[in-house]
This record gives structure tokens, C-alpha cells and sequence, in this order.
């Protein structure tokens, strides 16, 4: 019996009606079930293993290191050995603690020009997708315009004109240069999800088109969104080698990119220390290996073709 009849007579529903749910409460639900789901796979948690122990590193690296990564009073090009692991610079540095300092650089600037770039691909890719008329064409023609430039010409003519800016001008050449694919993706989603009867309730009960892109929309766009973060995060961290390495970035700061700019102008690999350049390689190699197999396993969640064990 769902209904009763009380004491006047009048029937009294005694169903239990159901409480409904927050659109972020849900998405964070969503969240830990995604988590769940991605260190299910196999290529994710070799990834968010290796990320784990770059994160241990840094954090910990004063008390990891065994010298200062600026402490220059050793032998210089020291062979590997018992006091230095992996010899020194041509400047008598440990490079054993300058790649355990390096590493400190290399994930702020993908963490932080990685989510910076999420979330300007994110307005912008959500704003062109459920806009339409001149607003929709202008931001369509700004992204194709980012898209049609080389990433890599951009950077160094931005980097260049920015010069001596330390670490914040290499997240903002990153952040600039990096958010356009996220927001052509973001877009597409969001098209997809316009038409969907959730966002036409919201619309016709006089929701506004941020609460409705922001509050209704985006909580459905949870892995596309995490996909979108680890993807610029390992374009960032390989910008930031790539300009430290071209000697564009903050060439005093101890980064990977840094290391191998000064073994490049120290000859390292023509005196035989070709641990300089192996070692930092190796470092921004497995770092951004690292993420890329992070997001396999976010991937699988908006397309199960893609998880491990699906069926074919």
C-alpha cells in the first residue's frame, strides 16, 4: 500500500519521495567512482605510481638531496661515484641534487599551467558551444586562429618577448599557447549536451546560461574536463623543457630544462658525461609518460571501448 487514509478521511500519500541530488554532489560521486575505475587499469596506476613518487620528491627534496642544487665548491665533471651519484657539472654542482630540485619546477609548471589552461579551454570551450549568433563566431574564429598557429613558433616569439620573467612568464607562454584543443573538445561535448531535456527543464524554469553551463552542464563533463587537465599538463611540462632548453626560459632556476641547456653549452656529451643529459631526459621522459597514462585510464571513462578488459 503506497496511500492511507487518515483521520478526516482525506488519502495520504506515504510514499518516501525522493531527495533530489545536487548536480556537484553527484559529480563528486562521479569523481570517486572515476578514481575507482581509473586505478583499475593497468596503465594508470603505473602512471599515478610514477607521478606519486616525482610528488614524494619534490615535496621532500631538501631533506632528500644530499647538497644544495646551487652548491658549486666540488670537483668539477666528476665521474659518478660514492659521494656523487651521478658525478657533477662542469660548475662543480652535485647533478644528483639538481634533479631532485628540478623536479619541483617541472610539476609546478604542469600542475599550475596545466590547470590554468583547463579552465580558459573550459569557458571558452563552453561558452562557444552553447552560445550561438556573433558570439559563438567570435570565439570561433579566436580558437581556430590558436589552432592554426604552430605551438611551437608562438612560444619562443612570446617567450622571447617576455624575457627575464621567471617562472611566471613560462606558465602564462604555456597557458596561452596550450588551452585551444582542450576548448574545440570541451565544445563538442557541451553540443552534445545542450539539447539534452535536463538543460531544456533549466532553461524554461529561467536559468540563466552560466548557472545552466556551469550548474547542469559541466558536472556531466567530469572526465572529459580531467582528460582536458592531464593532457595540457603534459604539454606543459614539455614546453617547459623545451624552452628552458633553448635557453628562452629563467636559465638561473634548476630545472630539467635548465640542466640540460648548461650540459648542451658545457660540451657534456663530447667530454663523455653523458649522464648530464641522460638523467634529466629520462626525468622529464617518465614524468610525462607518467600523465600520459594517467589519462588512458580518465579516457576509458567517457569511452569504454577504451577500458582494460572490454569487451570486443
Amino acid at each position: 500500500m503506497t496511500t492511507i487514509q487518515n483521520g478526516t478521511g482525506a488519502t495520504v500519500d506515504t510514499r518516501p519521495h525522493k531527495r533530489r541530488i545536487h548536480p556537484w554532489t553527484r559529480s563528486f560521486r562521479t569523481f570517486g567512482r572515476g578514481f575507482v575505475t581509473v586505478w583499475a587499469s593497468g596503465k594508470a596506476r603505473v602512471g599515478l605510481v610514477i607521478l606519486g613518487v616525482f610528488v614524494i620528491m619534490a615535496v621532500f627534496a631538501p631533506w632528500i638531496a644530499p647538497y644544495s642544487p646551487t652548491d658549486n665548491s666540488f670537483g668539477r665533471r666528476l665521474a659518478p661515484g660514492a659521494a656523487h651519484w651521478f658525478g657533477t657539472t662542469s660548475a662543480g654542482e652535485d647533478v644528483l641534487s639538481q634533479v631532485i630540485f628540478g623536479s619541483r619546477i617541472s610539476l609546478v609548471v604542469g600542475l599550475v599551467a596545466g590547470g590554468l589552461a583547463t579552465i580558459v579551454a573550459l569557458i571558452v570551450g563552453m561558452s562557444w558551444g552553447y552560445t550561438k549568433g556573433k558570439v559563438g563566431d567570435v570565439l570561433n574564429f579566436i580558437v581556430n586562429l590558436f589552432l592554426v598557429i604552430p605551438a611551437l613558433p608562438l612560444m619562443i616569439i612570446i617567450a622571447a618577448y617576455l624575457q627575464n620573467g621567471g617562472l611566471p612568464m613560462i606558465i602564462l607562454v604555456v597557458v596561452i599557447t596550450g588551452w585551444a584543443w582542450g576548448a574545440r573538445v570541451l565544445r563538442s561535448q557541451t553540443q552534445s549536451l545542450r539539447g539534452r531535456d535536463f538543460v531544456t527543464a533549466a532553461q524554461f524554469s529561467g536559468d540563466s546560461g552560466w548557472r545552466i553551463i556551469f550548474h547542469e552542464i559541466l558536472p556531466n563533463m567530469t572526465s572529459i574536463v580531467a582528460g582536458s587537465f592531464f593532457g595540457a599538463a603534459t604539454s606543459a611540462v614539455l614546453s617547459e623543457a623545451g624552452l628552458s632548453f633553448l635557453g628562452i626560459g629563467d636559465s638561473t632556476t634548476v630545472s630539467w630544462g635548465s640542466m640540460l641547456y648548461w650540459a648542451q653549452n658545457s660540451n657534456a656529451l663530447l667530454l663523455g658525461q653523458w649522464v648530464l643529459l641522460l638523467v634529466p631526459g629520462l626525468c622529464i621522459a617518465l614524468l610525462s609518460l607518467s600523465l600520459t597514462l594517467i589519462n588512458f585510464g580518465v579516457d576509458g571513462l567517457s569511452n569504454p571501448r577504451l577500458r582494460e578488459g572490454a569487451s570486443r
